[in-house]
């Protein structure tokens, strides 16, 4: 598990490509790799990876199979390519953001970024069904970041949109100020959200049965999700 605290950036040294399995070698901040041991798991922009070789301080190695290449931007990456890392929580440390996995539900991509004074806002665009699991205010994981959702926005289709706002820490500890519009992310959904939500459409389902589709389309014409009637309003 992974409080959502991102802990540095890490930088590609060099890749293994090799058929349907990938070998990053990750060159890790000052003082990262204190005692990381094989076997260890550590998140890198929000993908659960395990330490698979050790061949030179501050640096560590993680295979990376096809599923996965498959399903997240690590296929994409690049010598000198940055992620967000974190160390695996230890027991009874402080949960600074919110739990999460380092399994990866869907990629996003950043649609729109925007630069008040002191500020550094993002939005991101989120393919259906995920958006139904994203609310203002609400916990969302975004490249292994733990960040709390300001605006968010459903379309008929299922799909939507979020934004993100991100103090000059936050930017400074991640690689989202190198983030440029068009480039994807990997969302992980908050699971205590994503299991109200469920139940709530099951329990409609159970309920209504066969109505239930009249009466999604009838709230889709409207804009209206069935499950925002049905959970409270922060």
């Amino acid at each position: 598990m992974f409080t959502g605290i991102v802990q540095g950036v890490a930088r590609v040294q060099s890749i293994e490509a090799r058929e349907g399995l990938h070998t990053l070698h990750l060159a890790f901040p000052e003082g990262f790799d204190q005692d990381l041991a094989i076997g260890a798991s550590v998140s890198c922009d929000g993908v659960c990876l395990t330490v698979t070789e050790r061949p030179a301080p501050g640096v560590a190695s993680f295979d990376v199979m096809a599923q996965t290449l498959r399903l997240t931007t690590l296929g994409s990456l690049r010598e000198g390519s940055g992620l967000n890392v974190e160390r695996a929580a230890k027991e009874g440390v402080e949960i600074g953001g919110h739990p999460l996995s380092g399994h990866v539900d869907v990629s996003a991509r950043i649609a729109e970024i925007r630069r008040p004074d002191n500020n550094h806002v993002i939005r991101f665009a989120l393919p259906a069904p995920w958006m139904r699991y994203v609310f203002a205010k609400g916990y969302i994981g975004v490249n292994g970041c733990s960040l709390t959702v300001a605006e968010a926005q459903r379309e008929r289709d299922g799909s939507g949109w979020f934004e993100v706002w991100l103090i000059p820490e936050t930017l400074r500890m991640t690689t989202f100020g190198d983030k440029t519009v068009g480039d994807a992310v990997h969302i992980e959904i908050e699971r205590s959200t994503q299991v109200v939500v469920d139940t709530v459409r099951d329990a409609l389902d159970e309920k209504l049965g066969a109505l239930l589709p009249v009466l999604e389309a009838f709230a889709k014409e409207r804009g209206i999700e069935l499950t925002q009637i049905a959970l409270p309003k922060s």
